[in-house]
């Protein structure tokens, strides 16, 4: 097999990302790893990171990821996977992709991405940067580092750290942090779909205690092209989340992704299940 994206940096995040050529087009082999095991399965931010892997490192790509939408259709157990990535439709400026995640012939994971060419028109940015102090002047938290997958990020709350035993509910579930890969690396268009999942369940946030829950489905949109992606270099990324809604046993959580110097990167909105 020939292998698609081999880490040449030995990075961990590029080693979870390394996928071999399977036994067709658009057919590609990988296997979990477990730098990036979360409670159940491996970190949702990194599965979406590979189906956006698979489609960039596809003959058949036109243009850029502009969005994803990940649908985590049942856990991913650990070792081998097979990814089958399928342009449906190509127009003159976007093309259209399915993409789907197995194990054992079953679907555990399903995606649709569009990706398209970047035109030079028009350009404003209606959101606002949130005002928070440098990166360096905030501490690292490291009381996550029991999680796997959190050991590969640094991160420094701004706002709505991790609750802790007695914190109590909260009035709001919005959580503001810097936030980069450990050790440190350039950003890149996957990295960026895996940061877009970093945020803990936002029910832990307003409960104020631990609370079951997990990601159903999760959309990103992609506003900065790879090239503004690639400016950020290995610099703390501005992250903030907060919901909408609770009820049912589900909740929504929507996310904005800042560069260090005030570009919108990318923005998301998924829907969680929860149980309380």
């Amino acid at each position: 097999m020939t292998e698609v994206a081999l880490s040449e940096t030995g990075h961990p995040f590029d080693r979870a990302l390394t996928l071999e050529e399977g036994r067709g087009e658009g057919v590609l082999t990988g296997n979990t790893d477990p730098a990036y095991s979360n409670m159940v399965g491996p970190f949702g931010g990194v599965t979406a990171a590979v189906l956006v892997r698979a489609v960039l490192d596809d003959a058949r790509l036109l243009g850029e990821v502009l969005s994803l939408t990940v649908n985590y259709a049942a856990p991913i157990a650990d070792g081998p996977f097979e990814v089958v990535a399928t342009p449906v439709r190509t127009n003159r400026s976007t093309q259209h992709w399915t993409v789907s995640l197995t194990q054992d012939d079953v679907v555990t994971t399903t995606a649709t991405v569009v990706t398209g060419v970047r035109r030079s028109t028009w350009s404003d940015t209606e959101a606002v940067m949130p005002e928070v102090p440098p990166a360096e002047t905030v501490p690292p938290y490291t009381k996550l580092d029991f999680v796997a997958w959190a050991r590969n990020y640094e991160m420094r709350f701004v706002t709505g750290a991790v609750p802790e035993p007695g914190t109590g509910p909260q009035p709001d579930s919005t959580t503001t942090l810097w936030v980069r890969e450990r050790p440190s690396r350039a950003l890149d268009v996957p990295a960026l779909a895996a940061l877009c999942d970093v945020f803990y369940p936002r029910v832990l946030r307003r409960r104020g205690a631990f609370v079951p829950a997990g990601t159903v489905s999760l959309t990103t949109y992609f506003h900065a092209g790879a090239d503004v992606v690639a400016e950020q270099g290995d610099r703390p990324v501005l992250a903030t989340a907060w919901a909408g809604a609770f009820g049912g046993g589900y909740f929504d959580q929507s996310a904005r992704l800042w560069s260090s110097d005030g570009h919108l990167l990318a923005s998301s909105h998924q829907l969680v299940y929860f149980k309380q």
